[in-house]
């Protein structure tokens, strides 16, 4: 039996639960915990890891609903067939359309964080010639579509966890005092070294935590492929402890041995702690690893995000000009491709025009897109299943994480912007509805 996985890759015969927790390991771990957890280690200090708990129990959660409704009900459409069906087409044209706003944020923060790792190297040189640079490569890794790159999705996935590895074993070192002239912080011992921004921090800081979880919706698309559909939250159980113990380790490592106010928004905690070492190798090695499973994450993210928008056409909630493929030996939806690639385009011209913050900026739009989804399939799950009081707790615990990350974005003037462009896409999408609405009437009587 034939079996090609990874990451946004098509997969051919019956997984086992174990190997949906390693594609979902491959997924999630990406820039947005590789960079994004800058953002969050600023905002709230060692508190971060109570941040990351948190967004760990929400994203559980959250799976937790999508796997029993596939479980009982597997849909090719997942999350966007359940909304359509609990609450109607304008639900599941919400659900689709929000999906695809944050894929394609998702792709902006990819390629500025991969532009921000490789200035690491060539300082002097403008945030956009790199973004640049990655955008073109990424489309033409889609249009080229290589076997062998696809089989490369399996060891780039090995690849972020092995950096990860390494920096927990340096770490380790340094923090028992076998590494000499590097920074030596110290375990928090007092509640306000633990909260050095107090609440106001923690709370700054959840979105960020969140978005490095980001990717559950992956596994929920590829649950339809288990061999056992009930091994579904087992398989999300096993991906998350994994997940939360790597995060937490390596976190914790780096927030012990360097202060938190000296990590940055554009430089990875990682390299920020290894360069306070005489390493001069590793950090190199490192920031070159994280390079590559950025790369295949976004060109992952690329086929996905190209996919999304076609199955929208497809199924009437998009025009379907996107679903039209040339009529070749290998057909590929160029229109589709195009409007994927204009996404793109608008990260290449931000990051020319706002440089200093565009990460935070890119990445708050693109988690709070994330997390609106959540969201559907949490409503979805209340209106689709039968709930034990327990799941009407669990929902209500990951309803009130949910609003607490959305609303912590208003706490700092450097996420706000992040915050009213996702409302901004929101709004968009309303609009789309309010005038489709009309339509859809009209296909439904005639049905």
């Amino acid at each position: 039996m034939k079996k090609k996985i990874g990451c946004g890759s098509q997969v051919e015969g019956k997984l086992k639960w174990w190997q949906l927790s390693l594609i979902g390991v491959g997924c999630i771990i990406g820039t947005g915990y590789f960079l994004g957890s800058s953002i969050a280690i600023k905002a709230a200090g060692p508190a971060v890891l109570i941040a990351f708990l948190l967004a760990a129990v929400c994203t559980f959660i959250v799976f937790d609903a999508l796997a029993k409704m596939s479980a009982q009900d597997p849909q090719k459409g997942s999350f966007r067939s359940y909304a359509k069906k609990a609450y109607g087409r304008w639900a599941g044209f919400s659900s689709g359309w929000v999906y695809w706003s944050s894929e394609m944020l998702i792709m902006g923060s990819q390629l500025t964080a991969l532009s921000l790792f490789t200035r690491f190297w060539f300082e002097d040189i403008p945030l956009w010639v790199f973004a640049a640079v990655y955008a073109v490569l990424g489309i033409v890794v889609v249009l080229i579509g290589t076997k062998g790159f696809e089989r490369m999705e399996n060891v780039f996935a090995v690849t972020k966890v092995a950096a990860i590895l390494m920096f927990i074993v340096l770490a380790s070192l340094a923090l028992f005092g076998f590494l000499d002239e590097g920074a030596q912080q110290g375990v928090p011992r007092t509640i306000n070294e633990l909260f050095p921004r107090g609440f106001l921090g923690l709370w700054g800081a959840l979105l960020y935590a969140f978005y490095a979880f980001g990717g559950i919706e992956v596994m929920g698309i590829m649950t339809v492929r288990l061999e056992n559909k009930e091994d579904a939250p087992k398989a999300g159980r096993s991906m998350l402890i994994l997940l939360a113990i790597i995060y937490i380790a390596s976190l914790s490592l780096a927030i012990s041995i360097v202060p938190f106010y000296d990590f940055h928004a554009n430089q990875s905690p990682f390299i920020t702690a290894l360069e306070t070492y005489q390493l001069p190798f590793f950090p190199h090695v490192f920031n070159g690893a994280m390079i590559i499973a950025g790369f295949s994450t976004m060109s992952a993210s690329f086929f996905s995000v190209t996919t999304m928008i076609v199955t929208l056409s497809e199924d009437g909630d998009a025009p379907a000009l996107f679903s039209k493929q040339k009529k070749k030996k290998r057909q590929f939806p160029f229109p589709a491709l195009l409007l994927t690639t204009s996404g793109l385009v608008i990260s290449i011209v931000l990051s020319l025009l706002l440089p200093g913050k565009i990460y935070e900026y890119i990445t708050t739009a693109a988690g709070l897109m994330l997390i609106y989804n959540w969201f559907f399939i949490l409503i979805s799950f209340h209106r689709l299943m039968e709930q034990t009081v327990w799941d009407k707790v669990k929902q209500a615990i990951g309803i009130l994480l949910i609003l607490l990350a959305v609303s912590g974005t208003l706490l700092e003037s450097a996420s706000r912007p992040g915050f009213f462009a996702s409302l901004g896409f929101l709004i968009v999408i309303s609009l789309v509805i309010l005038k489709l609405r009309h339509k859809w009437k009209e296909e439904e009587a005639a049905s």
